[in-house]
């Protein structure tokens, strides 16, 4: 079986004894994880990672009172049942423990030129199972595909839940505004502060403007050298005169 929870909540893990003649069965649970298996219900008491968080509730099925993240594994009952036919029998329960995704961490450019590729991110890694993502503009979720909405049908971006980013290809003075991220999985969700992006116009005149003022500049200076040169100013002559 494959039950779950969500953290610091409880789970019985179910272990049934149907029938049986020994009167005092041997009880045992085991938690197995990548290291091998453990004990944490051995010579009636509980052990290991689970002490003073669970208890046995009869016959054999293990309560965990307050579960954590730690929790998730696989879990083997084993009866041991010396006076039956049958002496020994077990069963492996697989936990998983789910874990609701804390603040994510966002970044939004503050400002962006018009028609300029920009990159906004979310991230989030204590949730469990692993979180999706989803990005909203002034409190309105952006969908997945711009062309599925008349508000974002202009824009051009793209939008992956699994890693949380959100890329324009080309943004337009519409794409300004307010932006968070909220990171979701079974377990709850999280959003991060929203944050202002704003689009610019790059002044072409200006830079254009600029560039000539530069050439010019250095022009005048290239001038100026050549007709120091013609009037021998640099010359080696004129430089052993002056002595």
């Amino acid at each position: 079986s494959s039950p779950w929870t969500d953290e610091f909540d409880k789970v019985e893990l179910s272990c049934l004894i149907e029938s049986i003649s020994t009167t005092n069965p041997r009880i045992e649970w085991k938690k197995i994880t990548s290291e091998g298996p453990s004990y944490v219900y051995f010579d009636k008491k509980i052990s290991g990672g689970l002490e003073g968080r669970a208890v046995i509730r009869e016959p054999a099925s293990l309560l965990i009172t307050n579960a954590t993240r730690l929790d998730t594994a696989k879990y083997r009952c084993e009866v041991t049942a010396a006076e039956d036919m049958k002496s020994f029998d077990e069963i492996v329960i697989d936990l998983v423990v789910r874990v609701k995704p804390v603040v994510p961490k966002c970044s939004v450019p503050k400002s962006v030129p018009f028609g300029k590729s920009a990159e906004l991110s979310c991230v989030e890694d204590e949730g469990f199972p692993k979180s999706q993502y989803q990005w909203f503009k002034n409190r309105e979720e952006i969908p997945d595909d711009p062309k599925t909405s008349v508000k974002f049908f202009n824009s051009s971006y793209t939008l992956n839940a699994d890693t949380g980013t959100l890329k324009f290809i080309s943004v337009r003075k519409e794409d300004a505004g307010e932006y968070y991220c909220r990171a979701k999985n079974d377990a709850g969700h999280a959003e991060c502060a929203s944050q202002k992006m704003e689009v610019y116009d790059i002044d072409i005149v200006g830079i254009i403007l600029g560039v000539l003022v530069v050439v010019i500049v250095l022009l005048c200076i290239t001038v100026g050298i050549c007709c120091a040169y013609k009037q021998g100013y640099f010359s080696s002559d004129k430089q052993a005169s002056n002595k």
